[in-house]
């Protein structure tokens, strides 16, 4: 099944060579999936490596094509519209259940953002020493600035080259000596033992792989796009850039999300080869993590482990606070756009400023971090499932998306993708009380 017929290109649009350079095709997807890796992401993986060893391996493969749909999906939903999801869902669907989604959205976005704040300055603090509050405050003044301030090209560009402090943790696996053989059996063959811890932390890694402010950060992140290229238009009114642009979405998604799932991936077997294999099997946050690999793996492991986690949350905390500032900003008609000067979209920009500030302040409580972290994953899962299935009738919606069908293979691991989040959600539940 095709997308649509492609027609002759008009003089201005969107030109692309032949074979466009990788650093050419990968944009908001390669964002998007590193951004994934933030050090709450990092934590969860922690956890699982070292509680299960190499035995979880396999779900970063099995992720990955179910991640890649709904992202896939996400993007085009921006691209052909010209708006993101909660501009998408205010046009389509019923105003309260639109406002109940993005409210979730906003508490886990901001819980998520405390969280991360304060593992990149635990992670400062176990380099240098020092205050680990006041690198807190230092850390959400100077992102909430930069994602403010700095011109969107130019801060995409940052964000582009902040995606290579996640090469630490592939180092990091190469220092500590792996057993391949061992490595390749967990990741190809499933070993699923069916108990509540097993079941949980399988549940908290497809709540971190698959989240609903990725959805909405790489869809509004299209849509940018549009605003920001010369001659870029929303797909549905400019038919003609369809080949090129959906077939750079796709590439960008394979790559961005293959990207986050391999980092995913060495962090598990990591902590497997080290932490779990000297008995190390409680790991509650990343920058413990860190702290527990220098002993068994040395200073220059626990190094780049450390410096790895203040990068992720670099590349995070705009993510997380732009994706929130984008549904709300939606929803209430703001205007919005990192493309915009700070003085033309004020409660946009005052947003992103407001979810980071209030998420560092969640670090001067007494809110147990941890817990809170977890509610946050909560949440995340309850919103998920059907924001999920909200996406999947509206790229099947022709009211919304015009003549732009869903490729079936696309459709069916989109709705697979759907169907195992909301598995994962029951699941969730269920070991609650186990």
């Amino acid at each position: 099944m095709t997308d649509l017929a492609a027609s002759p290109n008009p003089p201005d649009a969107v030109k692309q060579p032949q074979r466009p350079r990788l650093r050419d095709v990968l944009g908001p997807g390669l964002i998007t999936g590193a951004s994934d890796d933030d050090p709450s992401g990092i934590a969860t993986y922690s956890q699982a490596g070292a509680q299960f060893g190499y035995t979880l391996g396999w779900i970063m493969l099995f992720s990955w094509p179910l991640m890649c749909a709904i992202q896939e999906i996400s993007a085009r939903i921006g691209r052909i519209t010209g708006r993101g999801i909660a501009g998408n869902l205010k046009r389509h669907y019923p105003a309260p259940l639109l406002h109940a989604i993005v409210t979730l959205l906003v508490v886990a976005n901001t819980i998520n953002l405390g969280a991360d704040l304060g593992a990149m300055a635990a992670a400062l603090q176990l380099l240098i020493g020092g205050p680990q509050l006041l690198y807190v405050a230092l850390f959400a003044v100077a992102s909430a600035l930069l994602e403010i301030f700095v011109r969107y090209a130019r801060y995409v560009s940052v964000l582009k080259w902040l995606t290579v402090s996640l090469f630490a943790y592939v180092g990091v696996a190469f220092i500590v000596k792996l057993p391949w053989g061992i490595v390749a059996h967990a990741v190809v063959i499933p070993d699923i033992t069916f108990n509540a811890a097993y079941l949980t932390v399988v549940v908290a890694i497809l709540g971190t792989t698959i989240s609903p402010y990725l959805f909405f950060w790489q869809a509004e992140e299209e849509a940018e796009d549009v605003k920001e290229r010369a001659g870029a238009k929303p797909l549905i009114r400019a038919p003609e850039q369809a080949p090129s642009e959906l077939r750079r979405i796709r590439w960008d998604t394979i790559v961005g999300m293959g990207f986050s799932n391999v980092v995913a991936l060495f962090i598990i077997l990591t902590t497997a080869a080290t932490l779990h294999a000297h008995g190390v099997t409680d790991i509650q946050t990343s920058a413990q993590a860190a702290q527990a690999l220098q002993p068994i793996a040395g200073r220059f492991a626990f190094l780049i482990f450390a410096l790895g986690i203040i990068g992720t949350g670099l590349l995070a905390l705009p993510v997380l606070a732009g994706s929130s500032a984008y549904a709300l900003g939606e929803v209430f008609g703001w205007h919005v756009g990192l493309t915009r000067k700070p003085g033309r979209a004020k409660r946009f920009y005052g947003m992103i400023a407001a979810a980071t500030l209030v998420g560092g302040a969640l670090n001067f409580t007494p809110i147990d971090p941890i817990k809170a972290l977890f509610w946050s994953a909560v949440i995340n899962g309850i919103v998920a499932v059907p924001v999920m299935i909200m996406m999947m009738l509206l790229a099947h919606n022709p009211r919304a998306m015009g003549a732009f069908r869903l490729p079936r293979m696309l459709s069916i691991i989109g709705w697979l993708a759907t169907a195992t989040m909301a598995l994962a959600a029951i699941g969730m539940f269920a070991t609650f009380d186990a």
